[in-house]
């Protein structure tokens, strides 16, 4: 069962803002997804806790 919920995160590259979504049926996420805008890979670290809230981490790719 998937529980998605969506976050705006700031591109560490450009600083605009981007859409994810977020499947807050699992706790510790890592993935990468390219900027919308500049297209540059952002890597992405969430963690969902008990109650469905979420933190997202954005960093660039050498960080």
């Amino acid at each position: 069962m998937y529980l998605l919920d969506n976050a705006s995160v700031g591109c560490p590259y450009c600083g605009e803002s981007i859409d994810i979504d977020i499947d807050c049926s699992i706790p510790e996420q890592h993935y990468v997804e390219d900027c919308q805008v500049c297209c540059r890979p952002i890597l992405l670290s969430v963690s969902v806790d008990n109650d469905g809230d979420f933190t997202v981490n954005a960093r660039q790719e050498n960080e």
